[in-house]
């Protein structure tokens, strides 16, 4: 029970990074919804092998970025099917803010990049450090700063057009 307790302790502590993950890695609420029960679970599974040897954040990185590209995976092997854009939907009259927009905007980039891109761009936006990064990835820590300067330089170039 104790177990239990301190692994919806460690969730609720964390769970704007894994909605964060699933916003970068899922194309509708209802896939980010799946992804984020499918992250929670691998987590809970592997609980009990947590060993401290990291912070709790990079172990939950490290499934959740993995939970994710297989998940990915998985619906490519699904077949392609378009979704329906929220906003269709449920049209409401909301007030945008300029920070809004923008986010969005590089939200609708990020989402163009590709898996690995995806997650090292996150992790850097999340404030984590080369080091962190490295950790996570498994990438050495040059290679982290040689992949994010390349990352950044798309980012850039997509915004720009």
């Amino acid at each position: 029970m104790q177990n239990k307790e301190a692994f919806i302790e460690v969730i609720k502590g964390n769970e704007g990074r894994i909605y964060k993950v699933t916003k970068v890695y899922a194309n509708t609420r209802e896939d980010a919804q799946d992804l984020y029960q499918e992250i929670v679970y691998q987590l809970w599974k592997s609980f009990d092998s947590f060993r401290n040897d990291a912070k709790i954040s990079t172990w939950m990185y490290r499934i959740a970025l993995n939970t994710s590209i297989a998940y990915l995976n998985k619906e490519k092997r699904k077949g392609n099917h378009l979704p329906i854009d929220d906003t269709l939907i449920n049209k409401t009259v909301t007030h945008d803010t300029l920070k809004d927009e923008q986010v969005e905007a590089l939200y609708a980039v990020i989402k163009k990049l590709d898996i690995v891109e995806k997650g090292i761009i996150l992790l850097y936006l999340e404030g984590n450090t080369y080091d962190e990064i490295a950790a996570i990835t498994g990438f050495s820590v040059t290679n982290v700063g040689t992949r994010l300067g390349r990352i950044k330089q798309k980012i850039i170039s997509q915004i720009k057009k």
